[in-house]
């Protein structure tokens, strides 16, 4: 990305003011502020938006070499196939991290997306009730052990690089689930809104990317 941080925060503002409920109506405009805001919060941090362009450039170069790969040892006279041969040394090395890292993260990411629906609910009903803010600090705390975990697990072994694709979307969708941990223990701190919010669209940009990963892992599969 080339755009100055000038450049980035004129066109927050620009968009920020386009969207804004005051001046739209739609349906769909608190969605998009919402978007924007969590844009900003990467684009306009100059640390933050230097680690999602670097992982960003890390992956693409990767999935660039995986496939470059996959394309230079593919048999020129037989039809290509995504499976590897079964009972090969890679097919499985492509095993243990799909049951070992993949399937153990993807379970450990679950447990935090779901629960907090539940927790806002129960929170929703007096923010100000100290046993219910105490109940939503507990689940943040247990949440980021069990990211600390995960985080653990992916780094434990490397990824297969016919899979970088989804160790990208897996990667980025701790990373974001981390960001949104970030947030909601903000909101616990100032109970300011715009945490609680951007935390939500964080974790609804995860939820996105562990059905990326999911549905890339199948294709590969079938």
């Amino acid at each position: 990305m080339s755009a100055s941080p000038t450049e980035i925060k004129q066109a927050y503002r620009r968009l920020a003011k386009e969207y804004h409920p005051d001046c739209n109506p739609s349906p769909q405009a608190r969605e998009q502020i919402i978007a924007i805001n969590s844009a900003y919060e990467i684009l306009g941090d100059r640390e933050r938006r230097q680690r999602y362009d670097r992982d960003y450039a890390y992956y693409f170069r990767r999935s660039r070499s995986a496939s470059r790969e996959q394309h230079a040892t593919a048999p020129r006279s037989q039809p290509r196939s995504r499976r590897p041969d079964r009972g090969s040394a890679s097919d499985e090395r492509l095993q243990q991290w799909i049951e070992q890292v993949y399937r153990p993260i993807d379970r450990q990411i679950a447990r935090i997306l779901h629960s907090l629906d539940r927790q806002l609910d129960e929170l929703s009903a007096d923010p100000f009730d100290d046993a219910l803010m105490e109940s939503f600090c507990n689940y943040i705390e247990s949440s980021k052990g069990i990211l600390e975990i995960a985080q653990h697990s992916f780094r434990s072994q490397p990824n297969p690089p016919t899979l970088a694709g989804v160790a990208a979307d897996v990667y980025c969708c701790l990373d974001r689930v981390n960001d949104g941990l970030e947030e909601l223990e903000y909101f616990t701190l100032n109970y300011d809104d715009r945490h609680l919010h951007l935390g939500q669209e964080l974790f609804r940009i995860a939820i996105g990317l562990r059905a990326n990963a999911f549905q890339n892992l199948r294709n590969f599969a079938y």
